[in-house]
């Protein structure tokens, strides 16, 4: 069994430094997967009535509302979005952003497992675990199998 040099080890990944790479995606991805389904609801709620109340969000997530505040407060220091007394929570530009790409990769993913025959109410609950974990080069094979397909 030849050795690698210190030179070939840097060029080429190992197979166990291709493995953390992934699982660091992973962690990663299910780091951001909370804030994403929160400002894609609030995104959903302000969209439906003009705002979004915390009562709103802790019964579509199905959570309590110390849950929802104890979020706001994370999303608000991430300047995702402003909450106003009695008025209840907007998203800032940032958040904005962030739920348009987060709905943009729900809509690709559940369009793909409509085409490979997924009933339309388990693709949209699929999608809505699978799109916080594909990369953007994935959502574009997606988009280009859809547009070909």
């Amino acid at each position: 069994m030849k050795s690698r040099t210190s030179k070939e080890s840097r060029s080429a990944p190992t197979e166990v430094e291709t493995q953390a790479e992934a699982f660091q995606k992973s962690r990663d991805a299910r780091r951001t997967e909370l804030m994403e389904d929160y400002v894609e609801l609030i995104a959903d709620l302000i969209e439906q009535s003009g705002e979004a109340r915390q009562t709103d969000i802790a019964q579509r997530l199905g959570v309590t509302q110390p849950t929802v505040a104890k979020m706001l407060k994370r999303l608000a220091e991430e300047n995702l979005v402003t909450q106003r007394p009695y008025r209840g929570v907007f998203l800032t530009e940032e958040g904005q952003t962030l739920a348009a790409a987060a709905r943009r990769r729900h809509e690709i993913v559940e369009a793909l497992l409509c085409r490979l025959g997924v009933d339309p109410d388990t693709a949209r609950n699929d999608a809505e675990g699978i799109e916080h974990h594909v990369s953007e080069k994935t959502l574009e094979a997606f988009e280009r199998f859809l547009k070909n397909g």
